[in-house]
């Protein structure tokens, strides 16, 4: 099928829909979706990109909250009854501009405002967890800024309690070398949070150093969070994926996959090796084109003889 992007932007992309045979014929650990709503959505609305996504052929759809919250709690529980009915997974990213290590008071009680308020309007549409960048070092040690983030998400989480929501906290991997949150760090702080599993942007993690682009990087990675959160963690896990162009200082922006050196193939092969479960989301600037990429390679590999 041939697609048209909406006012936002127009393109053309061709949908290889073999996928559905693979679908049928083998048991996937993974669901695939989108970092907001899939550009060829023909009303741009939060439920109308949910039932776009199951249209596409995907299973997921992250619900992002770049400058504000922008579901109340009305059209919060649209978004949630449009989920059921797709049969789509939610989760939510908090706005960018946040900093729970800033040296301003008022910008650090904001972050977490914001985390917060994300969090809730999160759990009533269903969402899985709630995605969001921890902060940056500014001119704190790591340690320092560790200690100050840690504080921050744990006066969250003490808030939550109180709501009886079931959301977890996903602090997510960074790509640039100003900001707190590197594979120990995102780690450490999922181990000391009560609810919290880690957001691995596994494009974040390549820009970082330029590395962790083969196979036996990928296969480390999930190492890692098999050491640090218990062997159940790898059945539960919430990737991000996409193309990224990144410099000395480590990323830049995001790339479609085609255009960039990110070696999609291999992590995928580690995934399945790994017998990894969860969500993959896909932050390409095509987002659905992209996340349909990943979902058919992904049966691909998994239909081939072992």
């Amino acid at each position: 099928s041939y697609y048209n992007i909406n006012k936002r932007r127009r393109i053309s992309f061709h949908c290889d829909r073999e996928s559905v045979w693979y679908t049928d014929k083998i048991m996937a650990n993974l669901l695939f979706g989108t970092a907001g709503i899939p550009l060829t959505t023909p009303a741009p609305t939060t439920p109308d990109g949910i039932r776009h996504v199951r249209a596409l052929g995907l299973d997921a759809l992250e619900i992002e909250f770049v400058r504000q919250v922008y579901l109340n709690e009305s059209s919060a529980l649209e978004a949630k009854q449009a989920a059921r009915e797709a049969g789509v997974s939610l989760s939510v990213h908090a706005p960018y501009y946040l900093n729970l290590n800033s040296e301003d008071p008022y910008k650090k009680i904001q972050s977490q405002k914001r985390i917060y308020q994300s969090a809730l309007i999160g759990n009533i549409a269903g969402a899985t967890g709630v995605v969001f960048h921890p902060g940056y070092y500014m001119k704190s040690t790591p340690e320092d800024a560790f200690a100050s983030i840690l504080s921050c998400s744990l006066e969250i989480e003490e808030q939550l309690a109180k709501t009886g929501g079931l959301i977890k906290l996903m602090p997510e991997t960074t790509g640039k070398l100003s900001q707190f949150g590197n594979m120990g760090e995102t780690l450490n702080l999922c181990t000391q949070l009560s609810h919290a599993v880690p957001c691995i942007d596994f494009a974040h993690l390549h820009a970082y150093r330029g590395q962790t682009n083969s196979y036996n990087e990928f296969a480390s990675v999930l190492e890692q969070v098999g050491q640090a959160l218990g062997p159940e963690a790898l059945q539960r896990l919430h990737l991000h994926v996409s193309g990224i162009h990144y410099g000395h200082r480590g990323e830049l922006k995001h790339l479609p996959l085609q255009e960039s050196d990110f070696n999609y193939t291999e992590l995928l092969q580690a995934l399945i090796d790994y017998d990894a479960g969860g969500t993959i989301i896909c932050e390409s600037p095509n987002i659905e084109y992209d996340a349909l990429v990943l979902k058919d390679g992904y049966l691909r590999l998994k239909a081939k003889p072992a």
